[in-house]
């Protein structure tokens, strides 16, 4: 209980850091040459496996790609100077209920995009650019990320995030906008 008192202590007085993180995270597509040092990795792991997920099913699975020839069959449509992928995946084998009693076969969608998301804050958390490219749905995209990362029939790429140091500093969009906001009912009011 002490324990879970201290880290709500220290959740409060970071708030305001965490919002920070939150409100000022842009998507980087540019990058310098450093490379992104093998601890920031694990914590940008740690943090996209620490998202919440249905029944705790944790259907995931990472790829953390730094092989310059992956990279750029990754990038043909779309180039990039990033020296660092990670392909964030759904794990179609890891949907079935803890009780062996059904299946939660499209609740990865949702568990994997949080986790991309954590990974997203993680990395802007640590000094780091990076930005969510889109894979999954599109099936020639998903079928060709599969392909390059030799990836089997039950892993399927929802996305791949560029990551690296910044070589630009875009101001962060203000996307808050009330008219996306309803009260109690689709067009209730405050």
């Amino acid at each position: 209980m002490a324990g879970a008192l201290l880290m709500l202590g220290s959740c409060t007085q970071n708030k305001e850091a965490a919002i920070e993180n939150i409100m000022t995270r842009t998507s980087i597509r540019q990058y310098t040459n450093q490379p992104v040092e093998q601890e920031k990795i694990d914590i940008m792991l740690k943090a996209a496996m620490a998202a919440p997920t249905a029944v705790n099913l944790q259907p995931w699975h990472f790829i953390v790609i730094d092989d310059k020839e992956l990279i750029g069959q990754l990038s043909s449509q779309q180039p990039t100077n990033a020296p660092l992928l990670i392909a964030v995946c759904g794990d179609t084998d890891k949907t079935t209920m803890p009780d062996g009693k059904g299946k939660l076969p499209d609740f990865w969608i949702q568990d994997v995009s949080a986790a991309t998301e954590n990974l997203l804050l993680a990395a802007h958390a640590q000094g780091l650019g990076a930005v969510w490219t889109g894979v999954y749905p599109i099936p020639e995209r998903t079928a060709e990320v599969a392909r390059v990362l030799q990836c089997p029939k039950n892993i399927i790429p929802l996305a791949v995030v560029r990551v690296g140091y910044p070589a630009e500093s875009p101001a962060p969009k203000n996307k808050f906008r009330e008219d996306n906001i309803s009260y109690n009912k689709f067009g209730g009011k405050k």
